[in-house]
């Protein structure tokens, strides 16, 4: 069944659960987190990608306003709850200074109760490479969500990510991703290893001809 959402597309990707802070100050998005604060409404974030809404977005939740500035501008946070697909688009919304349309979830098919270990074991040597910790919680579904923008996607594999509707097909996408980018990361610190050591004494065992 369709439902009305306001729409503040953006050049991003959210995800269900996850959690993001925005700074509001354009006048149309101000009237939609003010109407959003009043009624406890939601709102989406249709992901603008290469000019265009190519058609699906996440359902956001306003969960704190942290600051409302002189000049009407405001610091929020927000959650995600669901994705949906736009059915319609209105720009703007009848009386309204923002963008809205009719939209439908797309249904989530929580198929795995843990995360595959082939994937964990993938962001272990990644996040090793990188020397940087990355923290997650193996018992939070659906867990491709929580690493989706600690892996190097691109918006594009972002997006294509959102629009998967079974975890287990989202986590093999991401075991995808992993295998390509790992050698790419290895070889890089690899090289960066070499250039260290270029400049520097060596001791060299003499060759035996």
């Amino acid at each position: 069944m369709s439902v009305f959402l306001p729409f503040f597309p953006l050049n991003l990707v959210a995800y269900p659960g996850e959690k993001l802070n925005l700074h509001i100050f354009e006048e149309r998005y101000r009237q939609l987190i003010n109407e959003c604060l009043e009624s406890g409404g939601t709102f989406g974030i249709p992901t603008y990608l290469d000019n265009r809404l190519p058609g699906c977005g996440t359902e956001m939740r306003v969960r704190t306003l942290h600051e409302r500035h002189p000049d009407g501008s405001m610091d929020i946070s927000t959650e995600g709850l669901r994705v949906f697909r736009i059915d319609s688009f209105d720009n703007p919304v009848a009386d309204k200074l923002y963008a809205g349309g009719e939209i439908t979830y797309l249904p989530e098919e929580t198929d795995l109760i843990r995360p595959l270990p082939q994937l964990t074991e993938l962001l272990d040597k990644l996040y090793g490479l990188l020397a940087t910790p990355v923290a997650y919680d193996r018992e939070k579904k659906p867990f491709s969500f929580q690493v989706a923008h600690k892996v190097g996607l691109s918006l594009q594999d972002e997006y294509e990510l959102l629009t998967l509707s079974h975890e287990s097909a989202r986590q093999q996408f991401l075991i995808q991703h992993l295998q390509k980018v790992i050698p790419v990361v290895s070889e890089m610190e690899q090289t960066k290893s070499r250039i260290r050591m270029n400049g520097h004494f060596k001791n060299l065992d003499p060759l035996n001809f």
